[in-house]
């Protein structure tokens, strides 16, 4: 039986995620909604490798990237490698969630890890089935309005305002509980499971 060489099985990672991309990024929403669901799986098994002292914290800064990644998902190009465009997102939310929460001590090593984002996946099979559409489709019209149209639309918070009737500051709260609310729905179907 021949060995499957790792720098093979990388680039056909690359090439599945790419393709899946690339398909949805031309309106193929199956397409997409596959390529945020393999990337999570990947993205998940970064951020551990990094978070190690801190695991709760991996499904919050999971969401930030994944909403980062759909954001900008218009400057991606065919032709560049999807695993340094995602990868550069994800080390700019790492380093980002880490100034925030004060872990500055651990920022440099953190970042300074080379380590493939697509050289190991976090394939648990509950995990795998998590789409961020069924998530959002659990939140109150409040929460998710809000997360909708400025996190993955990139409206500013006064056109979203405008267009659901919210005030301002009813837009910022809605946004803030309703990513609270996302992770505490990831964090509930894992204990459910690990029961």
């Amino acid at each position: 039986m021949q060995r499957t060489n790792p720098q093979d099985l990388l680039a056909a990672r690359e090439t599945q995620l790419q393709g899946l991309l690339v398909r949805g990024l031309a309106g193929d929403a199956q397409a997409y909604r596959e390529f945020l669901a393999a990337l999570a799986l990947h993205v998940r098994g970064f951020l551990k490798r990094r978070l190690q002292q801190r695991p709760a914290e991996v499904e919050d800064l999971l969401q930030e990237v994944l909403l980062a990644v759909h954001n900008a998902r218009h400057t991606y190009q065919p032709q560049q490698p999807l695993t340094a465009w995602v990868q550069a997102i994800a080390r700019y939310k790492l380093a980002d969630y880490l100034r925030r929460y004060a872990h500055h001590d651990a920022l440099h090593d953190l970042l300074d890890d080379d380590s493939d984002l697509f050289a190991a996946s976090d394939e648990a099979p509950a995990q795998a089935s998590r789409d961020l559409g069924k998530l959002l489709g659990q939140l109150p019209e409040r929460q998710r309005l809000p997360i909708v149209h400025v996190k993955l639309e990139g409206l500013s918070v006064e056109e979203t305002a405008r267009i659901t009737g919210l005030s301002s500051s009813a837009v910022k709260v809605g946004i803030h509980r309703g990513l609270k609310a996302l992770a505490r729905l990831i964090r509930g179907s894992e204990d459910d499971e690990n029961r």
